[in-house]
């Protein structure tokens, strides 16, 4: 297949970018520093000559937007809006002008969508929407604004001859550095991993492995589009879920934070508490339907899969198979 990936130079693009190329695709990155030949200038937000590469292409895999490891301030906020919604309108555009349009565009969206809850985990049928939780910050409302404007960008293109398929996902937990299986690791090894603001609120992941392989699927199954979960079954506690993550790399101690202490280290990171703080209890309910079985379901394994990894050489393996 010819598969083009819009922001594809980050985390989750360099997982597929790889797992895919080893197959034998031609995989073509969008970007705004191409470096190489499969990699072609764009802007994110207007047309060039990079919509010569989807005409003709078999898949989009749309991964653009500002990355949310930042500072929410209005400024960034409105960035992660634009830069999100002007990628996928700018997709749409291309692809419903393309002679030869693609069978399939994934169009990249968050798990962040649904409502910070620890009751009950949110699928994609009967799953709350967030933007309206009593007792959190209200700017976390603006978050779950960005995803529905996200996905309404992909849903509001023409594309008659394309299937679309919304990639509600939770963290991507990979092995290569700088991503946030990285992250987190660093500060378990720091004996810093220990239960955040008492650490109940849930955190949702997927292994970088199932990731791929959803993607697989999602390409491979015609009957699946709209919004999907990109989620390993199993959500845990952040305390339990920092807990197995400290046992795979032998670390016995985690110093619990608080709120504020919270603050203060996503501060000094140039990051965000809502990250942090946040309970995002998600579930993969269509891919269950379609009969998609996870090969790394429960955290306690996953994490020591990644560990494992991480300490052959500190990227993912190359097919991710």
């Amino acid at each position: 297949m010819k598969v083009i990936i819009p922001g594809g130079t980050g985390q989750v693009g360099t997982i597929l970018d790889r797992a895919l190329t080893a197959e034998g695709h031609d995989v073509v990155v969008l970007t705004r520093s191409p470096k190489g030949e499969r990699q072609v200038y764009w802007d994110g937000s207007t047309p060039g000559a990079w919509i010569r590469e989807i005409d003709g292409s078999d898949v989009v895999i749309n991964l653009a937007g500002r990355s949310v490891s930042c500072r929410y301030t209005q400024q960034n906020l409105e960035a992660m809006m634009n830069s999100r919604v002007e990628s996928a309108r700018v997709v749409g555009d291309a692809i419903a002008e393309a002679a030869r349009p693609p069978r399939i565009w994934l169009q990249m969206s968050t798990a962040t969508i649904y409502a910070h809850r620890c009751d009950a985990a949110n699928d994609e049928f009967g799953g709350l929407i967030g933007g309206n939780e009593h007792g959190v910050p209200g700017y976390w409302a603006y978050s779950v604004e960005i995803a529905q404007n996200w996905e309404a960008a992909q849903e509001q293109a023409v594309t008659p001859h394309t299937r679309k398929v919304a990639l509600r996902s939770a963290m991507v937990m990979s092995p290569d550095r700088g991503g946030v299986f990285d992250v987190l690791s660093r500060l378990a090894r720091l004996g810093l991993g220990g239960p955040v603001a008492g650490g109940r609120q849930y955190v949702s992941w997927i292994h970088d492995h199932d990731f791929v392989r959803a993607i697989r699927f999602l390409i491979e199954h015609d009957d699946l589009e709209g919004a999907v979960n990109l989620a390993a079954p199993g959500p845990l506690p952040q305390r339990e879920f920092m807990r197995e993550l400290r046992s795979a790399w032998r670390i016995p101690v985690g110093l619990p934070a608080t709120t504020w202490m919270a603050e203060i280290g996503a501060f000094a990171l140039r990051s965000d508490t809502e990250l942090l703080l946040k309970s995002r209890r998600v579930v993969p309910g269509r891919l269950a339907d379609a009969g998609f079985i996870f090969d790394h379901p429960h955290w306690q394994t996953a994490a020591a899969d990644l560990t494992q990894r991480r300490r052959r050489g500190g990227r993912a393996d190359r097919g991710a198979a």
